[in-house]
């Protein structure tokens, strides 16, 4: 992106660990000495209980005003409390942040199939490529468009799934920028390695792919939408190979053979959940990032929660805000956020 400097910095901390790890998030950014100011914002469910608002208007006008957001952590009522609205939702609804990626980079792929138990699963693999994928999900639509109502007296609940061609459009296209963009960097195909029951990895990686995932068998009219869409758009991208698969058969694909996916994408409520079995081989959701991207904004959020249990005891890990951090320096177009990419990025020494 192209911003003036000094970059704006917008960090909402949150509720349970989350001022803890963007405060290590923080400190990392400083000792870049790159020229990063930085601007404390207020979001939550303790905002929300001081203030009656989850997320007040000046940390969206603050937000607004960013050249880049990095979000700690919030928590949530256990019961529905009339006023409360999800924070995180409301940002990427106002500033319009279509595009949740999350990048999935594993410690270690396994030599054949599904080991027998965990420790043996997440071995450093030397001889083969490391594991890396991404899955694109949209992020403003689907069933988390907000549209519920209770019917029948508190009898029958109702969730509306929206999905439009629009938004269908450029969620696709920007999963196929990303493809490209990856093929570039040495990184499409994702982590194709030997194993007994494959085909042989080739000494130069395979085309760049990209995975539309739906369930447009049953949900013909909402998933037939986005599956129809995203066929129309492959087709402008003769260079990047697409597939398609049902999410159930992805969901098994992705514990089974994640190795086959480069670039995923889907709506919004199959990539959350895609995304968070995906993030098992990056280490755990505890070490899991995402970047949600819109046109002329962006946010950076670890995938954790705010796990209360643990906030203040100086035990949380920061090392997926410390990788957002590198995935904001990366959207600033700072070159010299790579120190931290490698630190982060030695998945194979890393364990949660």
């Amino acid at each position: 992106m192209t911003a003036h400097m000094p970059f704006r910095i917008v960090v909402i901390p949150g509720d349970g660990i989350g001022p803890e790890v963007t405060a290590a998030a923080v400190a990392v950014l400083r000792a870049t000495g790159l020229p990063l100011e930085f601007t404390e914002a207020a979001a939550g469910w303790g905002t929300f209980q001081r203030t009656g608002a989850a997320l007040p208007e000046a940390t969206l006008q603050a937000a607004r005003g960013a050249d880049a957001i990095l979000f700690g952590a919030v928590g949530s009522p256990s019961q529905p409390v009339p006023g409360y609205k999800s924070p995180i939702v409301g940002l990427r609804r106002a500033l319009d942040l279509y595009a949740n990626i999350r990048p999935v980079e594993g410690l270690g792929v396994r030599d054949q199939g599904l080991a027998s138990n965990t420790h043996q699963l997440l071995q450093p693999n030397p001889q083969n490529r490391t594991l890396n994928l991404v899955i694109v999900r949209e992020n403003t639509e689907g069933l988390y468009a907000g549209r519920e109502r209770v019917e029948d007296g508190g009898e029958t609940a109702i969730a509306e799934r929206v999905i439009t061609r629009r938004a269908s459009e450029r969620i696709v296209r920007a999963a196929f920028e990303l493809a490209r963009t990856r093929a570039e960097q040495g990184l499409g195909a994702g982590g194709w390695v030997t194993r007994s029951d494959t085909p042989a990895a080739s000494p130069q990686p395979p085309a760049p792919r990209v995975t539309l995932v739906h369930k447009a068998n049953v949900l013909r009219e909402t998933c037939g939408l986005f599956r129809r869409v995203g066929l129309e758009v492959a087709a402008e991208y003769p260079d990047v190979q697409c597939d398609e698969l049902l999410v159930d058969t992805a969901a098994l694909q992705l514990v089974q053979w994640p190795e086959r996916f480069d670039v995923v994408v889907t709506t919004n409520l199959f990539g959350d959940i895609l995304s968070d079995i995906a993030c098992y081989w990056g280490g755990g959701m505890g070490m899991a990032t995402s970047a949600n991207l819109g046109e002329r904004h962006a946010l950076f959020e670890p995938v954790h929660g705010a796990a209360p249990d643990i906030a203040g005891r100086s035990v949380a890990n920061p090392l997926a805000a410390i990788g957002c951090a590198a995935m904001l320096l990366e959207y600033l177009e700072v070159s010299s956020y790579d120190p931290i990419a490698r630190r982060f990025s030695a998945g194979n020494k890393i364990r949660a």
